[in-house]
């Protein structure tokens, strides 16, 4: 919490394995070839997109391009664990029992794909498509309307719109969070006395050269 309070850059995957090591699990959601026109021909490499996630408020993505695809699934952990951020559950209603849903109607967007994620009343599970309902299970929502538009085909895209959501729980200011608010007397009210005092013009002072 203080970590992330103090916004210090998470910079080697071993600070989250000593923090979240044995809670963590991981789940590639796509390999993908990618290929580069070269003047020899074709160059082929391989793109994995890996969640890794706590199922209790924490979340990470990560993306890895490489020639060999256990290679690319090895840094797309690493990247995923750098990547890790706490999230903010919710009520729907009443305030009963443990956080269940995202406290706010929240958006995420890459590319062409929008992601809108409402809160839900208990009960209800995610009413979502299988890559977001991945990326929600994973983060530690129990319930939770989604409403997507887009090229939501293009898996990239549509897991970094969700995770870009799923981010932004943390973004709001809700009225639960404002800190305390001191009010103060206004300078008339606070210096009432002195200015109650009738005001005597002081004679102007000539100045000799």
């Amino acid at each position: 919490k203080q970590w992330y309070q103090r916004r210090v850059a998470i910079t080697a995957g071993e600070i989250i394995d000593f923090f979240l090591g044995s809670k963590l699990k991981d789940e590639v959601l796509k390999i993908m070839p990618v290929q580069k026109q070269t003047r020899a021909g074709q160059r082929t490499r391989f793109k994995a997109f890996v969640a890794i996630g706590d199922y209790d408020g924490h979340i990470g993505l990560g993306v890895k391009c490489s020639k060999e695809v256990a290679t690319a699934i090895r840094g797309a952990i690493i990247l995923a664990k750098l990547s890790v951020i706490p999230v903010r559950r919710g009520y729907w209603g009443n305030k009963i029992g443990m956080p269940h849903t995202v406290p706010c109607k929240v958006t995420g967007k890459c590319g062409s794909v929008l992601v809108r994620l409402v809160p839900a009343p208990r009960g209800t599970g995610l009413v979502s498509a299988p890559v977001p309902k991945k990326l929600l299970n994973m983060a530690g929502f129990e319930d939770c309307y989604t409403c997507a538009t887009g090229q939501t085909a293009t898996l990239g895209n549509f897991a970094k719109a969700t995770f870009a959501a799923i981010a932004a729980t943390y973004a709001y200011l809700t009225p639960d969070m404002w800190s305390p608010t001191v009010f103060t007397n206004s300078p008339y009210q606070e210096y009432t006395d002195y200015l109650a005092k009738p005001f005597v013009k002081q004679p102007k002072k000539e100045v000799k050269y």
